[in-house]
């Protein structure tokens, strides 16, 4: 079976955006890009919620993509991608397919097919929809050296709480710290520290 992941840029202070949606703070640089190819080279299969595959749509076919990260943007634009939306009406990007009802048993047939595992990078809505589901496999936030004071809070809209056992670290030379997670069932909480 197919394992799904999803990769998150987070702050320290845990968001994924600023209080505008920025992600101007992303701290980038040649050793994270080549982590990015490893990461792609893992898949063959992009899964987006509607905003991050609009925005990722809007990027990586542009020549100006393609001068700056040109592996990158030829294993993006050349990858199977499958946004879910209930709003969009069509998936134009190269090799797009949408999905607009019955997420969940999609998606648990897709990681029944063969293939390489499928990656989320983004979506925080779309992957908290899938963790509660029991659909995701692996949480992977790489944590940049920065305090944002407010923002979007990553996996803000799960509305419970998850479980998640630390599989490994990696720590980049920029300062950025990778932690990878694996859900668990939830422990039950304790008795209240006063």
């Amino acid at each position: 079976m197919r394992n799904i992941f999803v990769f998150m840029m987070t702050s320290l202070d845990g968001y994924y955006a600023g209080p505008g949606g920025e992600i101007d703070w992303h701290n980038l640089d040649e050793e994270f890009n080549q982590f990015s190819i490893e990461q792609l080279d893992e898949v063959d299969t992009l899964l987006f919620g509607r905003v991050t595959y609009e925005g990722m749509a809007s990027w990586w076919p542009t020549p100006m993509a393609k001068e700056v990260h040109p592996v990158i943007s030829e294993k993006m634009n050349g990858i199977a991608k499958i946004v879910v939306s209930t709003t969009l009406r069509s998936a134009d990007w190269s090799n797009s397919r949408l999905i607009t009802d019955g997420v969940a048993d999609a998606i648990a047939r897709l990681k029944r097919e063969p293939g390489r595992d499928i990656a989320i990078f983004g979506s925080s809505v779309l992957a908290a929809s899938l963790l509660k589901e029991g659909l995701l496999d692996e949480v992977r936030t790489m944590v940049n050296p920065v305090v944002l004071g407010g923002g979007r809070s990553f996996l803000e809209t799960l509305g419970e709480r998850a479980g998640l056992e630390l599989q490994k670290t990696r720590t980049f030379r920029s300062g950025n710290v990778l932690m990878c997670h694996r859900p668990v069932a939830v422990r039950p909480a304790g008795p209240v520290m006063r």
